[in-house]
């Protein structure tokens, strides 16, 4: 697939999951911040690499048997070399 230029960029996630998840799980969920609220849910947040990236976190939403509530894509982060 044709990549324009600016398709060079990490894109940063919101996803949203019901039950709760300490801060434990960050390395197994890439990094990502996790936040649990008084709802009894997890806001994951942070950059995703790829489209591949977030198929593969969402994977393992699913692998814990979490409901997945939402998942927003907030902005795109400039990549650093």
């Amino acid at each position: 697939m044709a990549t324009t230029s600016g398709e060079n960029k990490k894109s940063i996630y919101r996803i949203i999951v019901k039950g709760v998840l300490d801060s434990r799980w960050a390395d197994w969920f890439d990094g990502l911040d996790l936040e649990p609220t008084s709802e009894n849910e997890t806001t994951l947040t942070g950059p995703v690499e790829d489209q591949a990236a977030l198929h593969g976190i969402l994977t393992k939403v699913r692998d814990l048997g979490l409901t997945l509530l939402s998942v927003q894509m907030l902005e795109k982060q400039e990549e650093t070399n």
